[in-house]
């Protein structure tokens, strides 16, 4: 989707702009949604410089369609509190200084009440703004209104992957949700299978249907050699099995900022694995703390919140690799390729670099991505977190090497024989 629209020809349809309005109040409202099983305490806290408190996520999804639609396009738009464009702006350069990113936990005013109120001013001015803009103006709205709810739906993934690690450091580790566990289960045999993958000059990249971001184009050809790629993801048995053998004991199997890591952090398992006899919860086996609370360790399910430096080494150990991000989008298509979504986001072994050709958005926008472009990894797939619809197969998610409180696993691949 162009963030650089012609100039509008006529009116839009209004079936258009009612199908807009109705995909940003579905949106809007699962985010609220997500926030519900939260007390006012919980969506207030930040447990670490790189989550966000519940509250900010509520409000900067709210701030981002006022500051980039509202503020910029509609004739006459008067701020709910200017304060607040400082207040909940993420990164954005171009649109004035922000709160320091650390210290977002301690903006404990405005309340949550107010908050809420702010979400359901910019809602009504939203809907209005749908309602009657010129075609000029909703020609260059619709595209930012479209990025703004995909913008949205990347916070709903992180107000839960962000309160997941928040409440993993209260010792009584309480359950996000109450009620049946939403179990993460491969889709295939626990026998692991290697498929050929796609090899010589492919095409990887989105190929402009629908919606996407300006770090998946332009579409282009990539040289593959021959590799095998797994038909599943890496379980949480086979993740134990690595523990037990030493895996995080022998220097060998790590690149060397991950053993670096592995000592300087402690690491002997996955994030939110307890081993057993933790006093936390007390038990003879392993478990994990989830969304759901605290579960024995399921061998069957995907190994996840892993690092980089975690899922490399157990490639190692395993006699593989990991793909590059290349060779997992070419490799998407194939049939009997498992779990590709809603489990587990993959590592690859790419850099978060830009394609050949990248050119960023105009205007505010165009700091959406590019300038991570630096001491990043890809990650492929989506995960049990990623709000439906989301996902697609040229999505490039990207965190630092060393990050493990997303909800992020492994797929092996190794070079062909």
């Amino acid at each position: 989707m162009s963030l650089n629209p012609s100039p509008a020809r006529g009116a839009q349809r209004d079936d258009e702009r009612a199908a807009l309005a109705r995909r940003f109040f579905e949106v809007r409202a699962r985010t609220l949604a997500l926030a519900a099983p939260l007390s006012a305490e919980d969506q207030c806290v930040q447990s670490m410089a790189d989550a966000s408190p519940t509250k900010w996520h509520l409000a900067h999804t709210a701030w981002f369609f006022e500051a980039v639609v509202l503020a910029a396009l509609a004739p006459g738009y008067r701020p709910f509190d200017r304060r607040w464009f400082h207040l909940f702006n993420s990164y954005y350069e171009s649109l004035g200084p922000r709160h320091p990113r650390p210290q977002r936990g301690l903006i404990t005013r405005p309340d949550l009440a107010e908050v809420h109120r702010y979400r359901a001013h910019v809602d009504a001015r939203i809907e209005e703004f749908i309602a009657t803009a010129d075609p000029a103006a909703w020609s260059a709205a619709a595209p930012l209104l479209e990025l703004g709810l995909q913008h949205e739906q990347q916070h709903q993934e992180l107000i839960l992957t962000d309160i997941l690690h928040a409440l993993s450091c209260n010792p009584l580790l309480p359950a996000y949700r109450a009620g049946e566990p939403q179990v993460l289960r491969l889709a295939t045999s626990p026998q692991l299978r290697w498929l050929t993958g796609p090899e010589g000059a492919v095409e990887i990249g989105h190929d402009g249907e629908g919606f996407a971001f300006d770090n998946e184009t332009p579409r282009h050809r990539v040289w593959l050699q021959p590799y095998r790629i797994a038909d599943r993801l890496v379980t949480c048995g086979e993740f134990a099995d690595f523990i037990e053998d030493g895996g995080y004991r022998t220097a060998s199997l790590w690149l060397s900022d991950g053993w670096a890591a592995v000592q300087a952090q402690g690491w002997q398992a996955p994030a939110y694995w307890i081993a057993p006899g933790d006093p936390r919860a007390p038990a003879a086996h392993w478990q994990v703390y989830g969304l759901d609370g605290v579960r024995p360790l399921d061998r069957a399910a995907p190994a996840s919140h892993l690092s980089l430096y975690e899922a490399a080494a157990y490639a190692e150990w395993a006699g593989a690799r990991l793909p590059t991000e290349a060779e997992w989008e070419a490799a998407a298509g194939l049939p009997g390729l498992r779990d590709l979504h809603g489990q587990v986001w993959q590592w690859t072994r790419s850099s978060y670099d830009p394609y050949p050709g990248y050119r960023p958005w105009a205007g505010a926008v165009g700091e959406y991505n590019g300038k991570f472009m630096v001491g990043q990894v890809v990650l492929r797939g989506s995960s049990v977190a990623t709000p439906p619809g989301h996902a697609r197969s040229s999505y490039r998610n990207f965190f630092p090497p060393a990050a493990r409180w997303q909800f992020s696993g492994l797929r092996l691949a190794r070079d062909a024989e």
